[in-house]
């Protein structure tokens, strides 16, 4: 049916001539404009590090990014015609590192013939690889992801900056990148409750693990956070020794690992036991009613290592750490780049559903981690493929960059404020995780005397003064208020000494005085 009106051929010329859209193009800034920090940085009279310590990302280039993603665009979709493949680009997604090209396939082509295409596609497209997506979780089309030809790095104070980091609550926040489309990519620890990275050399796995603990150090203060940080190649860890975070100093020793990780099956059964007497079902709700329980953070860089020295061993203190620690705020970090079914053996993997794979060696390695393929394909440097808890879709994110002159900074800030309290019980292989509660603790004499001559009845002290960790001098503490020596708990005041000091002190020395010698 043709219209009544006549046609104006002035105006159907300048239709004709207008550039129709068929491509919606989603392409952030690169660099984030970097935000004040807008929260209190103190906690009592510790304060928590500041955005200024690390270094400025720099202005992003100006770049006519436009016309090369539609070139692009043309090309993707010329090299499936030369396959007899009919498929349009409808959308672009360009992140720092990454441009993923979302296609619609005509109907009737079958998936299958477009992924068989991967390695044509990236000599067309003039790249080291691509990744395809088929289909896109959630959606009708499929996503070939291509390097930027110029990419760009995530420095670590951006995504510190972002509101993401920034006004969230959660103490254990990890921030682990950007993903294609620019957005900072964060997770809580707590949730995942342990995280499996995987990785060849120079895939950015150790960056990673860097950038994470700088995450957990951002938020929280040596009181509420502590690390048994563990590195059997002797260099990757070594920046943070001395922190007051630590429990211990970093140990590099492969035998002494398995010494430490056990110390830490002993902390765990020692905490359930605080937990069941305070009637508490995890560490959140303990906190509330009794001095604040820290959180414990095992980071392992070198898995593998540990594996070959102690195999059986460390399987299952890492089974039950995994199975059982969530709930008394303990959690595992565990880094390997040779993520081989000796290393990552199925029982640990099945305690481990958080994953994080950088580039990988073989389709099989990458099927031993994230149980499908994907890492093989990855451009390494920080490029790497995310698997939350309980989902099996992928995220690929661009990790943070982080140097060690920012890491000098940070630790060089809080080693200004605070001297670290090691607890030499862990290396020594002393923990008493079988005492009973009625059994007085061979150094209950000790602390008492510690308690009376300073005045002070608290966990702290104690772990200061005799180097011990927090769950045996919070049980030393327990048996004090039993035989009622201290008052109970009262929040944030400190415990009352209910005996006469004075005359106690007295008593003490007239003993040892009578003593014969």
């Amino acid at each position: 049916i043709k219209s009544i009106l006549p046609e104006n051929p002035k105006i159907a010329k300048e239709e004709s001539l207008a550039p129709k859209p068929r491509i919606q193009i989603k392409a952030k800034s690169v660099v984030s404009e970097v935000k004040v920090r807008p929260q209190e940085l103190k906690i009592g009279e510790y304060h928590l590090p500041s955005l200024e310590l690390l270094d400025v990302p720099p202005p992003p280039e100006a770049r006519k990014i436009k016309e090369d993603l539609e070139a692009n665009a043309r090309i993707l979709e010329d090299t499936l015609e030369d396959f007899n493949i009919t498929a349009k680009v409808t959308d672009i997604e360009r992140g720092p590192v990454i441009t993923r090209y979302e296609l619609e396939p005509a109907p009737g082509v079958k998936l299958s013939r477009i992924v068989t295409l991967s390695d044509d596609i990236a000599l067309s497209m003039k790249a080291q690889s691509v990744r395809i997506l088929a289909p896109i979780p959630g959606k009708d089309r499929v996503g070939i992801e291509v390097p930027n030809s110029q990419g760009s790095f995530v420095y670590i104070r951006e995504v510190f900056a972002s509101n993401e980091f920034q006004k969230t609550k959660i103490s254990l926040m990890l921030a682990l990148g950007k993903d294609i489309t620019g957005q900072p990519i964060i997770a809580d620890l707590a949730d995942m409750p342990h995280l499996l990275i995987a990785g060849t050399t120079g895939s950015g796995k150790t960056v990673c693990v860097n950038s994470l603990v700088l995450s957990l150090i951002f938020k929280n203060s040596p009181a509420d956070l502590k690390f048994v940080m563990i590195d059997p190649k002797m260099v990757e860890l070594m920046p943070f020794n001395g922190l007051p975070h630590l429990l211990c100093p970093v140990v590099t020793d492969s035998k002494k690992a398995y010494t430490a990780l056990n110390w830490v099956v002993g902390e765990m059964e020692e905490r359930y036991r605080l937990l069941a007497k305070a009637g508490a079902r995890n560490i959140g709700v303990y906190n509330e009613k009794q001095e604040k329980l820290p959180f414990i953070v095992v980071i392992v860089d070198e898995f593998a290592d540990l594996m070959s020295v102690a195999r059986d061993q460390t399987e299952a203190a890492v089974q039950r750490l995994a199975q059982l620690s969530r709930a008394v705020g303990i959690h595992l970090i565990l880094a390997t780049q040779r993520p081989s079914v000796n290393v990552v053996t199925g029982v640990i993997k099945a305690n481990l559903p958080a994953r994080v794979s950088f580039k990988v060696a073989s389709k099989v390695d990458s099927r031993t981690v994230l149980d499908m393929n994907g890492a093989d394909k990855l451009l390494g440097k920080g490029d790497m493929l995310f698997l939350r808890p309980g989902e099996s879709k992928l995220i690929r994110i661009q990790g943070t960059l982080v140097s060690d002159k920012e890491i000098r900074r940070v630790v060089d800030f809080i080693k200004s404020q605070a001297e670290p309290v090691y607890n030499e019980e862990i290396l020594k292989g002393q923990q008493k995780s079988g005492i009973s509660s009625d059994e007085k603790d061979e150094f209950y004499d000790e602390a008492v005397k510690i308690i009376m001559e300073s005045n002070q009845a608290s966990v702290s002290i104690l772990q200061r003064r005799m180097r011990l960790g927090y769950t045996r001098a919070a049980r030393i503490i327990d048996m004090m208020e039993a035989e009622g020596l201290v008052g109970p708990y009262e929040g944030s005041k400190p415990r009352r000494i209910l005996i006469d000091r004075e005359a106690w002190l007295k008593d003490t020395i007239d003993r040892i005085e009578d003593k014969p010698r």
